[in-house]
């Protein structure tokens, strides 16, 4: 797979971390998921002035003006997408340009990719053979996963953004989540499913909504990290939040 270059992605990469100095943490995790564990990723559009807030960041911290720093981390909350939807509701955290079937585990193309957009957030293109996601909003997700350490499940790698927790869970179908829907009494509203044609995005980035980091790392080493299945998750998570009376926010 090649990706044809041209002046509007030229400018495209430029909005979104050309040559923003950086570390190379985005590009070792995006070529650690593609090519150990044979995760399809993909870049994220990034944020609006993504560079100038890291090193205005930077530069507060090394000041000594710790407040300072992280309150310039904090703003990329607000931060406007690079994309051109002045009212995207997901910033930064999208696939824009490549598409989403533009998800690769070809470790050139990875490379490419993030040595051109260094600050790119990383993708992960659900479904197929890769990790699905069932997620929740924070405070629910932090009550789910209290509740499912309680009744003994087994949980793989969990996700977290300041906004949302994302439980990975092993590839389903729609017709296979239809049918555990359909035998449910009742579901939370913002109970979210990332399946085949989603993407979630993968730590260390950094998007509109915040950092996105390991609420449950994966163990150490190079295998793929074990994921359990979405019955497993979506019957406890259910159960969890029905049993405590507690219904997860309409989000």
């Amino acid at each position: 797979m090649r990706e044809i270059l041209g002046r509007r992605r030229r400018l495209l990469s430029w909005r979104i971390g050309r040559k923003s100095g950086q570390s190379p943490a985005l590009l070792g995790a995006a070529l650690t998921f593609a090519t150990a564990w044979h995760w399809p990723v993909l870049p994220g559009v990034g944020i609006e002035g993504q560079a100038k807030q890291v090193r205005q960041a930077r530069q507060a911290k090394q000041g000594g003006q710790v407040r300072q720093g992280l309150d310039a981390l904090a703003g990329r909350r607000a931060a406007r997408c690079a994309c051109p939807d002045p009212e995207c509701a997901f910033p930064g955290a999208h696939p824009l340009d490549p598409g989403l079937l533009a998800a690769t585990t070809d470790g050139r193309m990875v490379r490419w990719w993030w040595t051109n957009r260094p600050g790119a957030p990383v993708l992960l293109a659900t479904g197929g053979r890769a990790p699905c996601a069932v997620s929740l909003p924070a405070m629910a997700g932090a009550r789910a996963l209290s509740a499912l350490d309680e009744a003994g499940i087994r949980l793989g790698p969990v996700i977290a953004t300041p906004a949302r927790v994302f439980i990975l869970v092993a590839p389903y179908s729609m017709e296979q989540l239809g049918a555990l829907l359909y035998a449910k009494d009742w579901v939370p509203g913002s109970l979210r499913f990332h399946g085949e044609g989603g993407y979630v995005a993968l730590p260390p980035s950094e998007t509109g909504q915040g950092q996105v980091r390991w609420e449950r790392a994966p163990l150490p080493g190079s295998a793929a990290p074990w994921v359990p299945d979405v019955q497993a998750v979506v019957d406890a998570v259910v159960d969890a939040l029905t049993r405590t009376g507690v219904s997860a926010p309409e989000l």
